[in-house]
């Protein structure tokens, strides 16, 4: 097998048998790092790669929206409002090319993984 291939295999497996929690985290954490990339793809005029990146982000937070259970906490509703505002940024982010609005939403974002990756390691 060779070592893309393992490599993917690796990552399916990780992603199979992770924990809801563990996979909240590599979402996020995959949020932010394409948050960083556009931000940096904008800066150095990349606008292909500028989308690709905030085009993947805006997916990640639209799955993190549609999946959050509106019923398991009171603070969800405020959370999902969250994600519209975030989803908003993006899209009028990568329209404009502004790296402020990535940057925004990324300052925005990087809290809430952090509470969750907090969270996640205090119940195990």
């Amino acid at each position: 097998m060779s070592a893309p291939n393992l490599r993917d295999r690796y990552l399916q497996d990780s992603i199979s048998t992770a924990s809801p929690a563990k996979l909240l985290i590599m979402l996020y954490d995959r949020l932010i790092l394409d948050l960083m990339q556009g931000e940096e793809a904008i800066r150095g005029n990349d606008r292909e790669l500028a989308n690709d990146k905030i085009t993947h982000a805006q997916e990640i937070v639209l799955e993190l929206r549609v999946t959050l259970d509106m019923e398991a906490w009171d603070g969800a509703p405020g959370l999902a409002n969250l994600y519209g505002f975030v989803l908003t940024e993006l899209i009028g982010a990568n329209i404009r090319q502004d790296a402020d609005r990535v940057v925004g939403c990324r300052n925005l974002l990087e809290p809430l993984r952090d509470a969750w990756r907090d969270a996640a390691s205090a119940s195990t």
